[in-house]
């Protein structure tokens, strides 16, 4: 029995063993089939992405062997074009199909030569046109965030202000800006890795290429004789020739006219100039007399200008956070003669507004006066008050190399003049300049030494972009203002508190006249040199919004012109004069109050009935119209319809314009020519 029980035992363990082996082996053959499928499937999914890569690849290649990556560079100068004209340029009106076709023809004769090379040198060469094409745009960018305008190429010599240019560089940067390089970054990456193939793309070289360069040909002719001829009848407006020609239009003329500036100007001679100047102050005279007779009122007075830097008008009697932005300024323009409508020449810098006053003329974009014509000759109005005894004085706080302003000034009837150099090594200096304070003291410390009249012009300068008040001593004791934690470290709140500063340094300079016993016998005229933040500076818009909820943008274009003004003249009570007056009226306004005879200033007189100013961009500010290429009611914004006015207004309109044609013409002519030369 156990025998059999033991036999039993053995066979069921040796079946189950058998099914244990099946189950083993069929165990086996399955993960043998599921590797194998897995394998295929990994295989498959490889191929698949070998595939994708040979065709990623072999497409790439294509591109960069063919003209496809000319045209996509094209494609993208294109964007890039429309890029900055809807959110720098034009960033209220919009972009039409005329300004897409202008820019394309323009990228297209631009691409012209890497379309006829080959291989390499095609795409390197394209690539290269894409990197300069992207720096004149980001150029452009900055210098328009800086000054709404565009740059030129005279402002290469500018180059050597680097510190100063640098100190308003980090507050003009965006990471928007990142759109004009991109592409280029990606592009370089991507062909910097393709190997040189394909070559027998290259063979589709001549067709295509010779048809190519019969077109720009054409394209080029037609761009010269139309969109070209159009830009340059406006010559003085930059938005209107990147109207008419796109922006590289714009700067092929600006180089064009800079090589040609000789040439160009409308007057060559001193009785053609003259014969104009005449008859247009002729025609002031007839149209527009005095409304206020203040003539030969300050004969034998002391005079003084006072420059401030980067002080709009926007901020005059305005408080924030309860306090006054400019306490001082404000007193002094209740007190006296306030100018409440007073534009600046032009969009740019210091030194042409210093040029502006000192000349009555129009000043060469961003001190290209001063740069490119230092030894010009004008009846300027050092030379004018010199020729009735006053003892002159020229006042900076800079050194004098910057803006070339010690060449021009050291040639001129200057008695005394002062630049950093003439300060203690260890006075207070404000973005390395000496600080309005000091300059200020400094000032009427001299005065009280003057033993005759004196005319002195003084240029303040702290309240300089980038408005943090680097170097400042005690700054909370100077600057009494809380701007509040919104804005507060942001160049807007700088602006604010820079303003602030430099009303307390002119209520030091008031006081210390006062104390020296100077004030009540002095003219005094002060103003704003230009404006300090950008045209559209929204945490501005909103703040003059609190006052004028229906701000428009012809409205801030104006803004951006529109300067603090006041002028003390001792025995004139004070008074608000609202109507449009201009930096050029200044000259001929201080030469009439003390009695001098004025030679040549294209300005009139403030207290004249005259009622529209022009800017150097060929803009035009009346009461009433705000003139940019065509005419807009400042009150509500609207483009005006000249079919739709009466008669004797838009003849009043045209005479405007002309009038803005001649003077600039004549500014000009004089500038470059050296036309008031004895």
């Amino acid at each position: 029995m156990n025998e059999i029980k033991e036999k039993e035992v053995k066979e069921n363990e040796d079946n189950l063993i058998d099914k244990n082996v099946e189950v083993s082996g069929n165990s086996e053959t399955e993960q043998k089939e599921e590797i194998e499928t897995e394998s295929n499937s990994e295989a498959k999914q490889k191929l698949k992405k070998i595939n994708f890569k040979n065709i990623l690849k072999k497409t790439l290649e294509i591109i960069y062997e063919s003209r496809i990556i000319v045209i996509i560079i094209g494609i993208l100068l294109l964007l890039k074009t429309l890029y900055i004209y809807k959110l720098v340029i034009f960033p209220t009106k919009p972009i039409t199909w005329q300004h897409a076709k202008m820019a394309s023809a323009f990228i297209a004769i631009l691409l012209t030569i890497p379309m006829l090379l080959k291989g390499k040198a095609r795409v390197w060469v394209a690539l290269v046109i894409d990197l300069l094409v992207s720096i004149l745009l980001f150029i452009n960018d900055l210098y328009y965030s800086y000054s709404s305008n565009l740059v030129s190429i005279s402002q290469i010599s500018n180059l050597q202000y680097g510190k100063e240019i640098s100190a308003a560089l980090l507050y003009l940067l965006h990471i928007r800006q990142v759109v004009y390089f991109i592409d280029l970054i990606i592009l370089v990456v991507i062909f910097a890795n393709i190997k040189n193939s394909i070559k027998k793309l290259s063979k589709l070289l001549y067709i295509p290429g010779v048809l190519y360069l019969i077109g720009m040909i054409i394209l080029s002719g037609k761009v010269n004789k139309t969109w070209l001829t159009e830009a340059q009848e406006h010559q003085y407006n930059k938005i209107m020739q990147i109207d008419a020609s796109s922006i590289y239009g714009y700067h092929y003329l600006d180089i064009r006219n800079n090589l040609n500036m000789k040439k160009n100007v409308k007057y060559k001679s001193k009785d053609t100039m003259l014969k104009a100047y005449n008859e247009l102050m002729a025609s002031y005279d007839e149209k527009y007399p005095l409304k206020y007779d203040f003539a030969g009122i300050a004969e034998g007075k002391n005079v003084v200008i006072v420059q401030l830097e980067s002080v709009q008008n926007f901020v005059a009697h305005r408080k924030i956070n309860g306090k006054e932005i400019t306490p001082n300024l404000n007193k002094f323009l209740d007190e006296n003669i306030e100018f409440t409508n007073m534009q600046n020449q032009s969009y740019s810098t210091t030194a042409d507004s210093e040029f502006t006053v000192m000349n009555s003329l129009y000043p060469l974009e961003n001190g290209m006066s001063y740069a490119q014509y230092p030894s010009n000759d004008y009846s300027d109005i050092y030379k004018n008050f010199k020729s009735k005894d006053y003892i002159t004085t020229y006042i900076h706080g800079n050194v004098g190399s910057f803006w070339n302003r010690e060449a021009v000034y050291s040639r001129l009837k200057i008695d005394n003049l002062y630049f950093d150099n003439v300060f203690d090594e260890n006075v207070e200096r404000i973005n390395d300049y000496v600080s309005d304070e000091a300059v200020y003291r400094k000032i009427v410390e001299d005065m009280k030494t003057y033993d005759d009249k004196f005319f002195v012009n003084i240029i303040a300068s702290s309240s300089h972009t980038a408005f943090d008040l680097p170097g400042i001593q005690d700054k909370w004791r100077k600057v009494n203002i809380d701007v509040g934690d919104e804005v507060r470290g942001i160049y807007y709140g700088n602006y604010l508190e820079a303003v602030n500063y430099a009303d307390y340094a002119f209520g030091i300079f008031i006081d210390e006249l006062k104390r020296a016993g100077l004030y009540d016998d002095t003219v005094i005229l002060v103003y704003g040199d230009h404006a300090g933040l950008q045209m559209y500076n929204w945490e501005m818009q909103d703040f003059m919004r609190e006052v004028n909820p229906g701000l428009n943008d012809i409205q801030t274009q104006i803004n951006y012109t529109n300067i603090l003004c006041g002028l003390k003249i001792p025995g004139v009570e004070s008074m608000k004069i609202d109507k449009p007056t201009s930096k050029i009226d200044m000259k001929p306004t201080l030469m009439e109050i003390c009695g001098i005879e004025d030679e040549f200033s294209l300005g009139r007189s403030l207290f004249s009935s005259k009622d529209f100013v022009c800017i150097n961009n060929g803009k035009i500010i009346t009461d009433k119209y705000f003139y940019d290429g065509d005419w807009y009611l400042i009150s509500t914004g609207e483009q005006l319809n000249l079919d739709n006015m009466p008669k004797e207004e838009v003849d009043k309109l045209n005479y405007y314009c002309e009038c803005l044609q001649k003077e600039l013409d004549i500014s000009l002519s004089v500038n470059v020519l050296n036309l008031l030369k004895k």
